[in-house]
């Protein structure tokens, strides 16, 4: 029952989280070498990080906006337009973010560094998301990912019944970084130095549950990479030396990983 309680609890809070998510990612969803966003696409003001992405400033083709009677009282009035969404879906992110909350606290029960994961799950998912869309890894995103990942373990180390070990964390996001960062210098074409500093973060929550976590988290997200590649070829939407967003499978080769080790552990 308790168990049922703390899952139901997480996959609340992912979607919580998840529908704060879309203006971040729309403001964040800029090519390389752009500023944030800082307007919908119609012109209008963006302002803050947080919340859902639709301007009530925009207008749906065919909405009709003048003035509405009402036949009761005979008064007339305006009726505000919906709006255009210019982000993901709310219900999406949602989705997605309480299903990734909900699985980190099946695989890591009452444990002190689930608080960690469900903390750095919402940012994971926003980061993969970025990615996706414009193949862009922001740094006000990965290197707080890496540096928050790194504190928050720290501060579970210290809580009784934790299951992994700081040190290895950071043994493991130096690795990893490291690691990502020698394939960058190999191939800078198809390897971001985005994907070094998101590697950072990505080898500190699999290093807490030690090198195996490491390793297996780390050839996941390379297999991932490898079947969506393989298959965009075979749909013939992309060839061999096509770029292809390399986070989401990053990140999803260490969400792997960490449930694995949270299992393990």
């Amino acid at each position: 029952m308790t168990d049922l309680v703390l899952v139901a609890g997480a996959a609340a809070w992912g979607a919580v989280a998840g529908t704060l998510l879309p203006r971040a990612a729309y403001r964040f969803s800029a090519p390389a070498g752009e500023a944030w966003h800082t307007e919908c696409p119609g012109g209008h003001p963006v302002g803050g990080w947080l919340g859902r992405a639709r301007c009530a400033e925009c207008v749906p083709p065919g909405t009709v906006t003048g003035p509405t009677y009402d036949a009761t009282t005979g008064t007339e009035y305006h009726r505000a337009p919906p709006g255009v969404r210019y982000g993901p879906s709310r219900l999406v992110l949602a989705a997605v973010t309480a299903l990734v909350c909900a699985a980190l606290a099946a695989a890591t029960g009452t444990r002190p560094e689930l608080g960690v994961w469900l903390l750095l799950g919402p940012l994971g998912v926003l980061l993969a998301v970025v990615d996706f869309r414009v193949q862009r890894l922001p740094d006000p995103l990965t290197l707080p990912f890496a540096g928050a990942a790194l504190a928050l373990l720290g501060l579970a180390a210290l809580v009784p019944e934790h299951a992994g070990e700081w040190t290895t964390a950071l043994l493991g996001a130096l690795a990893l970084g490291a690691g990502y960062f020698v394939l960058f210098l190999i191939n800078p074409g198809g390897m971001g130095f985005g994907d070094v500093k998101l590697a950072l973060g990505a080898g500190a929550v699999l290093g807490w549950y030690g090198w195996p976590a490491v390793m297996l988290g780390t050839l996941a997200g390379f297999v991932f990479g490898a079947v969506y590649g393989g298959a965009l070829v075979v749909a013939r939407r992309a060839g061999r030396k096509t770029a292809i967003p390399f986070g989401p499978f990053l990140i999803g080769g260490a969400f792997t990983g960490l449930l694995i080790g949270a299992y393990a552990a």
